[in-house]
């Protein structure tokens, strides 16, 4: 495709978007903005997640991985599973009972100021980070595609992208995303669907053909329990997966906050258990595709795309859509995919983090009514320069997108675990003022323990497992500061 046609392309699902956001965003209040009216239908917010959850880290690295890991990641699909079981069956009723705006709100009820602002605080970076990294990936697979051959930098297309992305969130918030996430899985789905089919008639094969081949066999293993050091061990995988998705789901304010859009609790339970059956096999559809593309590469002698020096497998799956003469139904396909994946959480996340600031550090709703409003949009339009910024550093750094991104994550939402956790399990209050100090030293102790000499923990790879970690770390300090009863 020629970049003024992907351009094109661009300009008119972004004309969708707005359109949907226009429709959507006509009440432009806070409660609009903020909680949706609480009157999202709980089926069309289940299928949105999906995308949300997916976003651009699952559509191009994931099938990437297989180059690696073959399906090891379904081993931590099957821990989110029961991570989604969680919070449906604890996370939802305390949210729903309580009414809150932004989740974090339970800390305060439950310990006090500080907790609560702890726990802000930690969402905020966190999901900063993981939003930027998510919109990196992509932003960089555009840059990769079409706007490098026509002169446009790298700094230039994530302005770009967010400020797209603002015209359509900034006055429907929440309500907007509720539905433009709709039709963002829609197309990520489908752009994997496409591509499957195509690849498969290009190697002569039916989807089932294909599962039953000997080339895939040779790189759809599943499990791995032969060696506990290995990061593709099945339970650091499987546990870690649960602890990932209560963390980075359960008590995350951008994926909760589309949860507390629905009606009442039953139809928000509804959703995360739908959305949990389906992401197993949307994830499974991906890691199919993954494997097709490596397939494809080898009989073809299509090499890895490198940048700067490092072969990049997560650009294979852009590689073989857009330059691999698959036809243009691929490529216009996988171009609309991409988009999507982008902005499915980007746009959610923007949204959250607006949420999330004005009303966890500016206490936006005990301003008088008057001055919410304007308060609301000024936040608005400083996290998205915020999230600009961040994505251009990210250009600067170094490593593996997936790998960074849970990395971090893991040591990030660790003191969130804890707090919960803490909070949900016992009914012990806390000095307040030091829970900032526990969280701190949580997340020091977990990233000293990664950095452990081999001398002392051997070959042992840390993968997820350090989430979970992070967070008893935090429990124990909690316990530690606790008041007596």
């Amino acid at each position: 495709m020629q970049p003024i046609h992907i351009l094109l392309l661009i300009l008119a699902y972004f004309g969708i978007l707005v359109l949907i956001s226009y429709f959507t965003g006509k009440n432009d209040s806070n409660d609009t903005f903020f909680k949706g009216n609480k009157k999202s239908p709980w089926y069309v917010v289940a299928f949105g997640m999906i995308g949300a959850s997916l976003s651009g880290v699952t559509f191009i690295s994931v099938p990437g991985m297989i180059g690696g890991q073959q399906f090891a990641y379904m081993q931590g699909v099957f821990g989110f599973f029961f991570g989604y079981l969680f919070i449906l069956l604890v996370l939802l009723p305390i949210y729903y009972k309580l009414n809150v705006t932004s989740i974090y709100q339970y800390l305060e009820q439950r310990f006090g100021k500080v907790s609560y602002k702890t726990g802000a605080f930690f969402f905020l970076l966190s999901r900063v980070t993981g939003a930027s990294f998510r919109l990196f990936l992509v932003a960089i697979s555009m840059q990769y595609i079409v706007f490098e051959q026509i002169g446009i930098p790298f700094w230039a297309t994530v302005v770009i992208s967010i400020l797209l992305i603002w015209i359509y969130t900034f006055r429907g918030g929440i309500k907007t995303i509720v539905w433009t996430d709709t039709l963002q899985t829609l197309a990520m789905l489908s752009a994997v669907g496409v591509a499957i089919y195509l690849i498969n008639q290009k190697l002569d094969w039916t989807y089932i053909e294909f599962l039953n081949s000997e080339s895939f066999t040779e790189k759809g293993r599943i499990f791995f329990f032969d060696d506990p050091n290995s990061k593709t061990y099945f339970w650091k995988y499987f546990i870690g997966g649960i602890f990932i998705t209560i963390a980075m789901t359960g008590l995350d304010q951008d994926m909760m906050q589309k949860n507390l859009t629905c009606k009442n609790p039953l139809d928000a339970k509804k959703n995360m258990l739908t959305m949990s059956v389906l992401l197993v096999i949307v994830n499974f559809f991906f890691l199919s595709l993954g494997a097709l593309l490596f397939i494809y590469s080898e009989k073809f002698g299509i090499e890895i795309p490198v940048v700067d020096g490092k072969t990049r497998t997560d650009l294979l799956f852009p590689e073989i859509a857009m330059n691999q003469d698959l036809g243009k139904p691929l490529a216009v396909v996988f171009i609309i995919g991409l988009i999507a994946a982008a902005y499915s959480s980007a746009d959610s996340a923007l949204t959250s983090l607006t949420t999330s600031f004005s009303v966890d550090f500016l206490s936006i709703e005990n301003k008088p009514k008057a001055a919410q409003k304007p308060l609301r949009k000024k936040v608005h339009i400083a996290v998205s320069i915020l999230l600009m910024i961040v994505v251009i550093i990210f250009n600067y750094l170094d490593g593996n997108v997936v790998g960074n991104l849970f990395k971090f994550a893991t040591f990030t939402y660790g003191p969130l675990l804890g707090l919960f956790a803490f909070g949900i399990l016992t009914s012990y209050k806390i000095k307040d003022s030091l829970a900032w100090l526990v969280a701190l030293i949580a997340i020091v102790i977990s990233l000293g323990i990664t950095y452990l000499p081999e001398n002392i923990i051997g070959g042992y790879e840390f993968h997820w497992e350090i989430l979970p970690l992070n967070g008893l770390i935090t429990f124990i300090g909690l316990w530690l500061i606790r008041e007596k009863k």
